[in-house]
């Protein structure tokens, strides 16, 4: 019985210990208390009496798991694994194959093998389909199969995959693969330089400021700072890229949280690069995080002229917590806020709708504040630029297209087809348009609108108040205008889809560094900051 009782008490006892001694202890410390205590004898109980075998270390991290679902998307647990490769994403270099790949259930595609690295050398190409690493088949492999190519510089590693329907392998050595923050800058003209910044790790502001002074050098006079598809990385980056181009003791961002220590500001530190260059940011709907610290201070602190459509719209923080056994945890800690005071997250994560989804500020909703020389702009969900440009924002065809990831499986099936050897000259054409839809067919293309599915809730509805023979001649009628809308759709979006059909064909016979040729000279959105770079007083007038 005394036994018993000290079991008891020790676990109230253990969550005294930790909430006394961190920093966020709160008056309901009983409750928590209490919760742990339940949780442990639940835990214990269910793994000496359910019926069946279980695995203490899987039921755990579907309860973490679990309880971390009802917050927001960024508070996430990592075992041992995943704290090494959250490791590599920060430091920007790795030991593996060389190449961005997507993990499916039964197979890991390779999305795109970085020039004369490791998976390149082997062969690969993108659209190939890995079902086998070494003797592990990937469809049995319970956990994250992308490790499966992980390991030490030199070493090797087989893989069987699938290309065009045959089964093929090959042996990949592995080497240190350097993730260059920025992977291109070049000059588009005389005097207008361009750089693309890829993620923010702990090389991005020095390798922005190497490629900034070489394109000056150059003769650069005015610059587009590339941040499209960027999906953030280090806070701190954020801030030493927008030094780069104001002076010191800026203010750029500020956090803020129920945690009193984790309420900061952050000033720029050191004298910057460049005050005074015409500068032309663009951003797009994948614009996210530290790259939304950066395009939106500069906007309010009217540094620079942001054009492209409105980013993402992620403004919380995220910090690692260590955990016990190598584990670690990433939380939210804050929301980041531009130098107006804006907040610019898109999504509320703690007031979701019936269906449990997250809700987005209706634009009626937003707030409006001021720039430094006094230009209004706007919190509720993402930057929005100065100009904003259609042909960036993507409509929800192209969008249903992209999830499905037929503009890749097109790029791939084009790849085998075709011979694409000059660049300057390459362009798609109507025909090939016509063998995209073609090829949408082929593959059983279709979406739901949501008036479609609001329509379908309705006549649903209508059944069960038995109103539907009332309703249903009007309601055939609104479908097929409906359907009538979605065929032509594809064809009123032909110059969007035909844009992102270029990218992903072109990276496939030139790689990422022809793509950033390519798009000096077609690219919409450059060529519109060009444009507006050309022009001092078109310029200005976005500024003042």
């Amino acid at each position: 019985m005394r036994k018993l009782l000290h079991k008891r008490i020790i676990i109230p006892l253990l969550a005294l210990t930790i909430f006394f001694s961190g920093t966020a202890f709160k008056s309901d410390f009983f409750e928590i208390a209490k919760q742990i205590e339940i949780f442990t004898t639940l835990f214990k109980e269910l793994n000496m009496n359910y019926v069946d075998e279980t695995n203490p270390g899987d039921l755990m991290d579907t309860a973490i798991k679990g309880m971390l679902e009802d917050l927001d998307p960024y508070t996430n647990y990592y075992n041992e694994q995943d704290v090494e490769a959250a490791r590599i994403n920060n430091a920007g270099d790795y030991t593996g194959i060389g190449a961005n790949v997507l993990t499916l259930k039964d197979r890991l595609v390779i999305v795109e093998p970085y020039k004369d690295y490791a998976a390149d050398k082997a062969g690969l190409k993108a659209g190939d389909e890995i079902i086998k690493v070494d003797n592990v088949v990937v469809a049995d492999f319970k956990d994250d199969a992308g490790n499966l190519l992980q390991g030490g510089a030199g070493t090797s590693v087989n893989v069987t995959y699938v290309r065009q329907g045959e089964t093929k392998t090959a042996t990949i050595k592995r080497e240190a693969v350097d993730i260059h923050a920025v992977p291109h800058y070049s000059m588009i003209n005389d005097n207008i330089g361009y750089i693309v910044l890829r993620k923010f790790n702990e090389k991005t502001s020095s390798e922005t400021i190497t490629a900034l002074r070489d394109l000056k050098n150059q003769g650069a006079e005015k610059l587009i700072l590339d941040l499209r598809g960027n999906p953030g990385g280090l806070l701190r980056e954020a801030v030493n890229v927008t030094n780069i181009f104001v002076p010191k003791n800026q203010l750029v961002v500020t956090t803020k949280s129920k945690v009193k220590k984790y309420n900061k500001t952050y000033y720029t530190s050191k004298e910057p690069i460049d005050t005074e260059i015409p500068l032309v940011v663009l951003i797009d709907g994948s614009s996210a995080s530290a790259s939304e610290i950066v395009s939106g201070a500069l906007q309010d602190l009217d540094r620079a002229v942001v054009i492209g459509a409105r980013s993402f719209g992620k403004g919380l923080v995220q910090r690692p917590k260590k955990l016990t056994y190598g584990t670690q945890m990433k939380i939210t800690i804050s929301r980041y806020y531009t130098p107006s005071g804006r907040c610019i997250q898109a999504l509320d994560y703690w007031n979701r709708d019936e269906n449990g989804k997250a809700t987005r500020v209706k634009q009626e909703n937003y707030n409006a504040f001021k720039t430094k020389k006094g230009r209004t702009v706007y919190d509720g969900g993402g930057v929005q630029p100065d100009l904003e440009l259609d042909e960036t924002k993507l409509s929800t065809i192209t969008k249903a297209i992209v999830n499905e990831n037929l503009i890749f499986k097109y790029a791939t099936e084009y790849y085998y087809k075709n011979s694409v050897t000059d660049l300057e000259n390459f362009s798609l054409t109507d025909a090939d348009f016509s063998d995209f839809k073609r090829f949408l067919k082929a593959n059983n293309f279709s979406f739901e609108t949501k008036t479609e599915k609001a329509f379908a809730d309705a006549l649903s509805v209508a059944k069960e108040e038995q109103l539907a023979n009332e309703i249903d001649t009007n309601y055939s009628s609104l479908v097929s205008a409906l359907n009538t809308y979605k065929n032509k759709a594809i064809d009123q979006n032909k110059t969007q889809l035909l844009s992102l059909l270029s990218d992903e064909i072109v990276k496939r016979y030139f790689y990422r560094e022809g793509l950033y040729t390519y798009y000096i000279s077609n690219n919409f959105e450059i060529q519109k900051g060009v444009e507006i770079l050309k022009n001092p007083s078109n310029y200005l007038s976005y500024l003042n």
